[in-house]
C-alpha cells in the first residue's frame, strides 16, 4: 500500500506563483516517476510535468518556462513551482507516483488532488 498527498494549493492571483508538494509513502522499493496532472472543471486530467529519478523532465508546452519540477528522491517527495499563474489554470492538481514496492508490485498511486484558484 503507497499513500500520496499533495500539499500546497490555494488561491493566488492571476501572475503569482505557488508551490506544491507531493510525497508518496508506504512499502516503497523504488519511485521511478513522479508526476503532476491537473484537471479543470469539465475537462480532462492532463500531464504538466513529470520527472524520473534519473532527472529526466517532461513539461506540457502550456507551462514550459513557467513551471518547475524537482524531486527529492531520498524523500519521495516531488515539488511543482509555478510562476506567471493564469485564470485558466485554476484546477485541483494531481501528483502521481510510479515505481515498486517492496515486493517488487507495481506502483501506480494517485493523490487525492489540491486545489489552485487563481483569480483575475
Amino acid at each position: 500500500q503507497v499513500q500520496v498527498v499533495e500539499s500546497g494549493g490555494g488561491l493566488v492571483q492571476a501572475g503569482g506563483s505557488l508551490r506544491l508538494s507531493c510525497v508518496a509513502s508506504g512499502r516503497i522499493f523504488r519511485i521511478n516517476a513522479m508526476g503532476w496532472y491537473r484537471q479543470a472543471p469539465g475537462k480532462q486530467r492532463e500531464l504538466i510535468a513529470a520527472m524520473t529519478s534519473g532527472d529526466s523532465t517532461n513539461y506540457a508546452d502550456s507551462v514550459k518556462g513557467r513551471f518547475s519540477i524537482s524531486r527529492d528522491n531520498a524523500k519521495n517527495t516531488a515539488y511543482l513551482q509555478m510562476t506567471g499563474l493564469k485564470p485558466e489554470e485554476t484546477a485541483v492538481y494531481y501528483c502521481r507516483a510510479d515505481g515498486l514496492t517492496v515486493i517488487r508490485s507495481t506502483i501506480q498511486s494517485w493523490g487525492q488532488g489540491t486545489q489552485v484558484t487563481v483569480s483575475s
